[in-house]
């Protein structure tokens, strides 16, 4: 019975328009192209659109640095990731820029729907205001001394040396970086999207839609308690949208930005007469997919669902959350050549080999994967040059020096059986792209061509071709290793496009996944064409080259003097106190902090405190709960703009990932002192 044909949109996150792709970014548009290449490769109706995410603060920074518009900057940048996307075979239906008419079209009926039903309302908060420019002043206008190490010149956001996240308001000296003037706070108008009146709507989703386990456990979190009221406006100077009706404010780009998804698909259907309605319509039936890192998983299954409902939209059928990129089982490094950009990689190495190795590693979940480049030579080598290509290498010459590059249906002893195993795993290998398991798709499609070598090496038609008698041998085994070869490169074709291209070049056919499900080899009498090399082996030294062309001078790390000198009776006064972490949660905003709920125990009265610590870059928060720390308890309480700090962790380390909790011998208990 043939398949139901799917009306399918896919999107990747935007990427940013104020930088270049690199390694780190093409795990997710690997990981969707290939599923929307399978999805097309089936029949289906699939569109994979995207756009750059153009608008925002750093935005305008980077181009006042560059002495350009902010327009010119995006364009510029815009042309940069397509090249750069084209490149590595990553084939978009739609790209377009959330800088746009359609853009602004959808991000203001959005808005002026939720308004329109209630769900916008106005807040007065305390901003800095710069009063010789006249304007409120965004995080990043504002600069100042960092409240926590004292580093100068930090943005007001969060300080670029000792990594602590704080509000404007908290800098020491701050000062205008529009005008240098002394900032002074001043009340200020904002809007808010009422999160909360969605609660119910999005709990339901998470139960009922195919996500991801472990991101719905965390989602599910953040429904113990109300939903935060959401910021969603910017004040001049802004690079953005204004909000209608309210002049001098615009819309906060988390806001803009998965709009453009809408905005793509607009600008498509109007090139090509598609139904934008059809995929969007709270009724459509269609499917839409997102596919994003685990580290934006809060704007696109809580602030962009609950938009939708409030505009009276569909809610995407699922969001599928990839987790990041390690090279050599480290952050990626600009000092040791590890933060590769794709263009460095393209200089140097074929797009399709990392697609490959992507793929070997990529699962259905939200684990973090590693590029260890002696494996990733190793792998492509062995898998795709030595196992795959291997066997369309070894047998095509013998086709046309003794069988003028025909074939025949008749297969070599064992040979039939090996085939049909083969065409008979297709609905297995199929699924498991559809749930996007690649690297056991990638296991299975080896596993075969294994077996396809195993029978080659076995019947031996080098040495069969000594003998004229048994030149038909040889015609049947060459034969099966070459219909073998057609089956598994089709099987792989969503992973690399070109290598498959060139392969049906070579095989004289086209391949698509109903060709690969009938299990029929190719009839009597099918001619190939001369074998030309599909692809190389990678080369050590093209693997160094890229590795050396990518490493950069970082910035020596700043002076850490020691503070002021303290007394004992000064230290004496801290009260060291065993905590147990009862819960971690993500803080909406904050690059750097997470949430702890701290249990310190019977000895302080079980007393629970709420502390944000800076260690985010380095724990995840499913990793760090049920664990003792040690806390300063007596410290007094501080207000963030996230909340109030009733305490702070003790850690030690340089950053990053390496960031160390303190943690107490075996057998003490929360509320322990510690001495």
């Amino acid at each position: 019975m043939p398949e139901t044909k799917r009306n399918i949109l896919v999107t990747s996150a935007l990427p940013y328009a104020n930088g270049p792709i690199h390694i780190g970014h093409l795990v997710e548009y690997i990981q969707t192209d290939i599923w929307t290449r399978f999805q097309k490769m089936c029949g289906h109706d699939c569109l994979y659109i995207c756009a750059d995410d153009a608008h925002g603060t750093p935005i305008m920074l980077k181009a006042q640095q560059e002495g350009i518009t902010p327009e010119q900057l995006i364009s510029r940048v815009s042309a940069e990731h397509q090249k750069d996307f084209s490149d590595f075979h990553i084939q978009f239906d739609n790209y377009h820029s959330t800088h746009s008419e359609e853009n602004r079209f959808h991000s203001t009926r959005i808005y002026e729907r939720l308004k329109k039903s209630g769900h916008i309302t106005t807040k007065t908060v305390v901003d800095l205001y710069d009063p010789q420019d006249q304007v409120f002043l965004p995080d990043r206008f504002v600069k100042g001394e960092c409240p926590k190490c004292n580093a100068k010149d930090q943005y007001g956001d969060n300080c670029e040396v000792c990594g602590s996240t704080y509000t404007p308001a908290d800098l020491i000296n701050p000062y205008s970086s529009v005008s240098g003037a002394t900032p002074v706070k001043k009340e200020n108008l904002h809007y808010f999207f009422k999160l909360n009146d969605f609660k119910e709507v999005l709990h339901d989703w998470i139960e009922n839609n195919p996500l991801q386990p472990g991101i719905t456990n965390k989602l599910k979190e953040w429904f113990q308690e109300d939903l935060r009221d959401w910021d969603i406006s910017r004040d001049a100077p802004y690079f953005g949208f204004e909000i209608p009706d309210a002049p001098g404010k615009y819309f906060y780009v988390w806001l803009d930005a998965p709009v453009g998804y809408m905005a793509s698909l607009q600008q498509y259907c109007d090139r090509t007469g598609g139904d934008f309605d059809a995929y969007w319509n709270a009724d459509s039936q269609h499917e839409v997919y997102h596919f994003i890192g685990k580290d934006i998983a809060y704007f696109h299954m809580l602030f962009w669902p609950a938009m939708l409902h409030g505009a009276n939209y569909r809610i995407p059928t699922a969001v599928y959350c990839h987790g990041f990129l390690t090279v050599d089982g480290q952050k990626m490094s600009k000092s040791r050549g590890t933060f590769v950009k794709a263009r460095t990689y393209l200089d140097h190495l074929n797009p399709e080999y990392l697609r490959y190795y992507f793929a070997a590693k990529l699962g259905p979940d939200v684990s973090d994967i590693d590029l260890s480049l002696d494996d990733f030579q190793q792998r492509v080598n062995s898998d795709v040059v030595g196992k795959l290509v291997n066997i369309a290498s070894r047998c095509s010459g013998f086709i046309h020096k003794y069988f003028e590059g025909k074939l025949t249906s008749a297969f070599i002893e064992g040979g039939r059986e090996v085939f049909d195993h083969a065409a008979q795993r297709n609905e297995h290998i199929k699924e498991l792209y559809e749930s996007r398991n690649y690297s056991q798709a990638m296991r299975s499609i080896m596993k075969h061509a294994d077996e396809a070598n195993q029978i080659i090496d076995a019947h031996k038609p080098w040495e069969l071709a000594k003998n004229e008698t048994k030149r038909d041998q040889v015609h049947q085994v060459c034969s099966f290793g070459l219909n073998m070869y057609r089956l598994l490169i089709g099987y792989l074709k969503p992973v690399t496009p070109s290598l498959a291209q060139k392969s049906e070049t070579f095989l004289n056919t086209d391949t698509c996944w109903s060709d690969l499900a009938s299990g029929k080899p190719l009839p009597e009498g099918h001619q190939i064409n001369t074998f030309k090399p599909l692809i190389t082996r990678v080369e050590k030294k093209s693997v160094e080259n890229m590795i050396e062309d990518s490493k950069q001078d970082e910035a020596p790390a700043p002076a850490d003097p020691i503070n002021d000198e303290i007394t004992f009776d000064d230290f004496a006064k801290l009260d060291f106190r065993v905590a147990k972490i009862v819960q971690a949660e993500q803080v909406e905003g904050a690059d750097k902090l997470l949430k702890l709920t701290l249990d310190l125990g019977e000895p302080t009265g079980n007393v629970q405190r709420t502390v944000f610590a800076g260690i985010k870059s380095a724990y995840a928060p499913q990793d760090i709960e049920g664990r003792l720390t040690v806390v300063v308890a007596n410290l007094a309480p501080r207000k963030m703009r996230f909340g109030t700090s009733e305490g702070m962790v003790l850690a030690a380390g340089p950053g990053g990932k390496d960031i160390f909790l303190l943690q107490p011998d075996s057998g003490a208990t929360p509320g322990m002192r510690v001495k």
